[in-house]
Parts: structure tokens; C-alpha cells; sequence
């Protein structure tokens, strides 16, 4: 019932916050990584982001605790979201190419497999899901049932979301690179605050 007072609401209303900016960025991975791919293997795509994203948020959040003290996660994080913005942004340009090709030859083809869209959704999935689960247990603190609705709250949000943006890309593909910029951003900002966790500890080493 510690979601009824005061202190419970107020943390309620910090992770929904939390889960309106941080879900959408992975909705928009997601989206990102399925609409390269046919419409028959779309859905598939993005139900195997969603499950791979509920399985590394209820498994972090288990150990949320031993988490925040691991030096250097969020960097690692990030990189690895750098990594998967890099291959999306290639990918990107290869279709603009295949399109216009296309466009010359009169065929269409589809150059992503469901195994190249599926590995970069679980790769981001990894490091969003754990920015995510961070961000949420710094709100929710010492109410748990106010964890557990934020975890819910926020796969429920990724995939309405996924399936929208995904057909939203495959008609808009110019929103393809409004997405990678909001990747990069996330992914640059995770570098950024986990630059400065670790860096005291570099100086530390390097004056040893």
C-alpha cells in the first residue's frame, strides 16, 4: 500500500516521467531496427525487442543494487548504443542507395535479414534497458510495487509504440534519421556521465 501515500505517489509520478522519455527511446530502436525489414517479419522483430527488453529489465532490476556499483557499466552502455547507431546509420544509407536503384530498375529489394534486426535490438536493448532500470530505481527508491508498475508501464508504452514508429518509418523515411539523432544523443549522454564516474578513478590509478 506504500504506493498510496504521499511519498509513493511522488515516485510514482517520477518514473512514469522517467518511462515517457526513456521507453520512447527504445521504441525508436526498435522501430529503427524492424522497419528495414519485410512486413511479414516486422511484427516478429519487434516482439523479440519487446520480450529481449522484459527479460533485461526484470533481470537488472533484480540487481539493481549491485549494479550502481559497478565502475564503468554506463560507459560500456553507451559505446555499445554508439555501436548500434553506427550500423543503423550505415544501413540507412545503403537502403537510401538500394532505393534509388530501385527506383532506375523497377525491383525493390530488402537488404537487412531478421537476424541483423534482431541482434541490433537486443544490443541497444541491453544498454537502454539498463540506463532504464537505473534511472527508475533512483525514482522509486524504497517502494518496490512503485518499480514493478514503472517495469510494466514501460514495455506496455515500447511496444505500442515500436509497431507505430515502424510504420511510420517505412512511409516517412526521412524520420529514419530524426531517430539516429536521438540515439546518438542517448548514447553520447550514457559516455558522457560514465566518463565521469570512471575518470576520478583513472586519476587515482595513473597517480599509483
Amino acid at each position: 500500500m506504500e504506493i498510496f501515500t504521499s511519498a509513493g505517489l511522488l515516485a510514482l509520478l517520477q518514473v512514469i516521467m522517467i518511462d515517457l522519455v526513456l521507453a520512447g527511446d527504445n521504441a525508436v530502436v526498435i522501430g529503427l531496427a524492424a522497419a528495414g525489414l519485410p512486413s511479414e517479419q516486422r511484427k516478429k522483430a519487434i516482439l523479440v525487442g519487446i520480450l529481449a527488453a522484459t527479460v533485461l529489465r526484470v533481470a537488472l532490476a533484480s540487481v539493481t543494487v549491485q549494479l550502481l556499483d559497478i565502475i564503468g557499466l554506463l560507459l560500456a552502455g553507451g559505446i555499445l548504443l554508439l555501436w548500434v547507431c553506427w550500423k543503423m546509420w550505415r544501413e540507412l544509407r545503403a537502403a537510401v542507395g538500394a532505393g534509388d536503384a530501385s527506383d532506375a530498375g523497377g525491383t525493390t529489394t530488402h537488404k537487412k535479414t531478421f537476424f541483423q534486426a534482431a541482434t541490433q535490438i537486443v544490443i541497444a536493448d541491453i544498454s537502454m534497458s539498463l540506463d532504464n532500470v537505473l534511472a527508475v530505481a533512483g525514482a522509486a527508491r524504497e517502494h518496490p510495487t512503485v518499480l514493478v508498475i514503472g517495469l510494466v508501464l514501460s514495455i506496455a508504452m515500447m511496444g505500442v509504440a515500436a509497431n507505430f514508429i515502424a510504420r511510420l518509418l517505412n512511409r516517412y523515411h526521412w524520420i529514419a534519421y530524426v531517430g539516429l539523432a536521438l540515439i546518438l544523443y542517448v548514447s553520447l549522454h550514457m559516455i558522457y556521465r560514465g566518463s565521469i564516474e570512471v575518470w576520478p578513478h583513472l586519476v587515482a590509478l595513473a597517480a599509483l
